[in-house]
């Protein structure tokens, strides 16, 4: 029997994952979460062997999640399930330890494939987008990404400061390097383009 967690901030979303899951014969659904702490504390607590997770969530992100998995260097392998079809997110999820990317589009049956090569210690991706996610590299460091970020919902230099606990000086010179390195006109510009191209 595989043991599966399940990770979505959609309440309903998170339900019909479930019972998809349970349809299956070989799955087991042992722990179900609502953001990324929670999913994080299911994994360490119930110690499933696949954790389906959506990117973004409340709290932690689920390529958070997946970072923290690895750092600890637990067993659990890591799915990420989303909507987001941006070779950026696939490259970043890799990066961070997850073992397969699936859209929420894809046909149901492909779920419970997906989890039992994940569990076999292959990997579930698609091939349209893996192609896709080694053609352009993310330029961003992860400090720009967070600065760059904040910088994208309206936050000033000085809110950005203090959030990550950074001189102002600081802030403006991981702005302006994101912006060079993205060929924007400005800190706005430029958080719209990383985020096209899933880099945010």
């Amino acid at each position: 029997m595989i043991r599966v967690a399940v990770a979505e901030d959609q309440a309903m979303v998170l339900g019909a994952l479930a019972a998809l899951l349970e349809i299956e014969s070989d799955l087991e659904v042992v722990g179900l979460a609502r953001d990324g702490r929670e999913a994080l504390e299911v994994v360490v607590s119930k110690a499933p062997d696949v954790l389906l997770t959506d990117i973004e969530m409340p709290e932690m992100t689920g390529l958070e999640v997946a970072a923290e998995i690895l750092r600890r260097r637990l067993p659990t392998r890591v799915i990420i399930l989303t909507t987001f079809a941006r070779a950026g997110y696939l490259r970043r999820a890799l990066d961070a330890g997850a073992s397969g990317y699936l859209l929420k589009d894809s046909p149901a049956e492909d779920l419970a494939n997906a989890v039992r090569r994940v569990h076999a210690g292959g990997r579930a991706v698609d091939p349209e987008l893996a192609r896709e996610a080694w053609t352009e590299r993310d330029p961003l460091s992860d400090r720009e990404r967070q600065v760059l970020r904040l910088a994208g919902e309206g936050a000033t230099s000085a809110a950005i400061a203090t959030r990550l606990s950074l001189s102002e000086g600081t802030v403006r010179n991981y702005l302006s390097d994101a912006i060079a390195k993205l060929g924007a006109a400005n800190r706005i510009e430029a958080a719209r383009s990383a985020r096209a191209k899933g880099w945010l």
